[in-house]
Parts: C-alpha cells; structure tokens; sequence
C-alpha cells in the first residue's frame, strides 16, 4: 500500500470482471499519447493477456478506503535494446485524475516488479509531450535516461522519454 496525498492505494491483480475498465480507459482522451482507441477485438485481446500474462502482471489501482477503482497498471517484459526489462505504464480513470493517485500506484508496481525479481530495471516510456507521466515516473522515483524513437502501437512512432529505476537498490 502507498500514501497519495493521505489516500492511501493498493494494486488488486486483474480479473475477469475488470473488461469494464479497458473499455472505460479506450476513450480518445485516455489513448491520446498511445496511438489512439483500439477495437473491440484488441480489447478483448487485451483483456484475456491480462489475464494469462507470459510474464509480469495487471492490476486494478484501488483507494485502500473503500475500494473504489481509481485506474490500472502493471509490468511485462520488453526486449530494451540488448537486454530483457520490465516496462510498466498505467492509467488513471478521467474522475480520479489530477489527485496524486498514479505515482503511488507506481511505486506500489515497482515494488511487485522488484518482488518479481528476473530482471534488474523497470522502465517507463510515456511520450515526451505527457507531462503527467513524465511527473509521475518523477515522483515515483525513475530516473530519467532520454528520449528515445518508440513504436507503439506497431507502426505508429512516437518520441518518448525513457525512464529507468534500478530495482536491485531500495
């Protein structure tokens, strides 16, 4: 569990009931810095690798107090650029967003991603013009590396930052 603010959060692994917040998250809004929405299939997709993950994890970001969903994250493996990591990203739902809930939300994932173990750093790429995840992976305690030509999704090329954390120090 981890303190935004005096709200405290906590990562609930992702189930069959949680499809809802895929779709709540697909708006143009919300993917705006990913590419854009994706359809139903790639939701559904999306949902079942959730699900049934190779590798790392999904979660549902909840207030401690009540439960309530406020967003999701997670971490996978990611070939960067000759050696394995973790990557993590998130999102936090429109209603919750601007209340200092994603960056305790990530360090809550870098410490699943270290209690994981396999690989040393976790990453996040956010696009270099998502001041909001540029800020979280900040406060979240990533150290910033430099921008770097991404593809996601496949084919569309983005510029992002990307940030590293060491999970071999505490």
């Amino acid at each position: 569990m981890d303190e935004a603010g005096g709200t405290a959060v906590r990562l609930e692994p992702w189930s069959e009931d949680d499809f809802w917040l895929l779709r709540l998250h697909n708006s143009p809004e919300m993917t705006a810095h990913l590419g854009g929405p994706e359809s139903e299939e790639q939701l559904i997709a999306r949902h079942r690798r959730y699900l049934e993950p190779a590798s790392g994890r999904m979660y549902r970001v909840v207030l401690a107090d009540g439960g309530e969903t406020v967003g999701a994250i997670g971490f996978w493996e990611r070939r960067w650029p000759d050696a394995t990591v973790w990557e993590t990203g998130w999102g936090v739902s429109p209603a919750f967003q601007g209340r200092g809930l994603a960056a305790p939300a990530a360090r809550a994932v870098v410490a699943e991603a270290r209690a994981a173990g396999r690989h040393r750093h976790l990453h996040a790429y956010p696009s270099v013009g998502h001041a909001a995840s540029n800020a979280v992976c900040r406060r979240a305690g990533f150290t910033l590396l430099g921008p770097v030509n991404f593809e996601y999704p496949k084919g569309h090329w983005i510029t992002s930052n990307d940030w590293r954390i060491d999970l071999a120090s505490e």
